[in-house]
């Protein structure tokens, strides 16, 4: 091939770097594992499959492992392509598909196993988290083929599936994921993997998670305030306040540290600032510091129909309280507590004990309220415990002067159930372990 054929345009080098470290460091893929593909025009404007090489390191991506495939002819870096480039391919000419991620989602691939004689049709992954039933329409569906890798039956199958489904999975190797952008495909893939874990925590609790499906499928409104936004609700808008240097680096402080403490799903949750009469809002709180996300100033006053539910939320907080910053997370672990069922008990729980001590010293107790919950009690419970946890619609919490103040919160909740957790997997009394003095709340 001659080397004037392709040239790797900066950006995009930097786009597969970023999202294959992404993957290697919310353990998406081992060291070298998956790839990445997109749709790309040159500086001629004839569009090129760009993907990376086969046994690249996602994590540590050189411009030589990203291959530029033409429609007629494949034209090679220095390493080969993916032996899955066909599959690609053939995704990529899904109309309005432009980018795909093949992940080792290891949550999702846990949950995804069976012990069916196969040949067999596995049943598909139905999540019990608002985000993963939202965007994926109730279900991920999963197929099972002799050959899970390369193989003819994959080349038909998952692009079928994706003409219908934005992710799918092969049992036992992972998941395939299709967006328009690189980012969503990303989007797609952490969700769904925060899906598995949900689900697979729920399942260390004793939580009957079959007959939880099948209550959630029937009547989702039950079980979740209101969907999630969609990916590109803000898709273009601006990544930072014009003349408000330091109050956007605090706001891409805030959103990284959320990202990488792993207290929402890339690109979910979000986060405000209150101003005079304006509020400062970043609809997606979970952003690595290099993607960026989008962050935006606008009217304090509430609207009579806010097309955002989690902005008229973050308004009304303020409309009725003096908090200076409210932060929104979907913290996987809180999801799965507050579906407990304590032994001999027939409700979940309505209140997450800390049974740690620096979880005890700042908490005697952490509400949940219900999916239908009534706003007063809402605000009246976040004035009391500056933390709140919806079942089924994340977690609030508030600050009453710094983004810092309001993080600490769902930082602390999750340790908190990480301890209420791997305590009930061996096999430990929860009760006997909380303070006596949260007893009587």
């Amino acid at each position: 091939m001659a080397s004037n054929k392709w040239k790797a345009d900066e950006t995009l080098i930097r786009l597969f770097q970023s999202v294959g470290r992404i993957l290697l460091e919310k353990d998406l893929e081992d060291s070298h594992s998956g790839n990445i593909s997109t749709l790309w025009k040159d500086a001629d404007g004839n569009e090129k499959i760009v993907i990376t090489a086969a046994g690249s390191q996602k994590g540590d991506l050189e411009p030589s492992q990203i291959c530029f495939l033409s429609p007629s002819e494949t034209d090679y870096g220095y390493y080969k392509a993916s032996s899955e480039t066909d599959i690609h391919a053939k995704i990529l000419s899904i109309p309005g598909v432009r980018a795909v991620i093949h992940a080792h989602t290891k949550e999702l691939t846990i949950m995804t196993f069976d012990e069916e004689e196969k040949p067999n049709k596995p049943a598909p992954f139905v999540p019990i988290d608002s985000l993963g039933f939202y965007h994926f329409n109730g279900r991920i569906p999963v197929d099972w083929v002799e050959v899970p890798c390369g193989s003819p039956e994959m080349t038909r199958i998952i692009p079928e599936r994706l003409e219908h489904h934005k992710i799918t999975v092969l049992q036992g190797h992972g998941t395939f994921s299709r967006g328009s952008t690189v980012k969503e495909a990303l989007f797609h893939v952490c969700l769904a993997n925060n899906s598995g874990y949900i689900a697979r925590l729920a399942q260390k609790l004793d939580i009957d998670i079959h007959d939880l499906r099948k209550k959630i499928t029937r009547s989702p409104s039950r079980f979740f305030p209101y969907p999630p936004n969609g990916y590109d609700q803000y898709e273009g808008a601006a990544e930072k306040i014009e003349g408000e240097e330091e109050i956007t680096g605090e706001f891409k402080k805030t959103a990284a540290r959320i990202f990488k403490s792993n207290l929402s799903p890339f690109h979910t949750g979000s986060l405000s600032l209150r101003g005079v009469d304006k509020i400062l809002y970043a609809p997606k709180a979970s952003i690595p510091r290099e993607i960026g996300g989008p962050i935006m100033e606008l009217p304090l006053s509430l609207k009579s129909k806010e097309k955002d539910r989690e902005l008229a939320i973050h308004k009304q907080i303020y409309e009725q309280t003096d908090f200076q910053t409210v932060i929104h997370c979907c913290i996987p672990e809180a999801e799965a507590v507050s579906y407990f069922v304590p032994p001999g008990r027939e409700k979940p729980i309505d209140r997450v004990v800390p049974i740690d001590a620096e979880g005890s010293f700042f908490y005697l107790v952490i509400p949940i309220l219900p999916p239908d919950f009534k706003l007063e009690t809402f605000i009246r419970l976040l004035h009391d415990y500056k933390i709140v946890i919806i079942r089924g619609g994340g977690v609030w919490s508030v600050g009453e002067q710094s983004l810092s103040e309001a993080l600490h919160h769902p930082s602390s909740l999750r340790d908190i159930c990480l301890y209420i957790l791997g305590a009930y997997e061996r096999g430990l009394n929860i009760s006997k372990l909380q303070p006596d003095k949260a007893k009587q709340w």
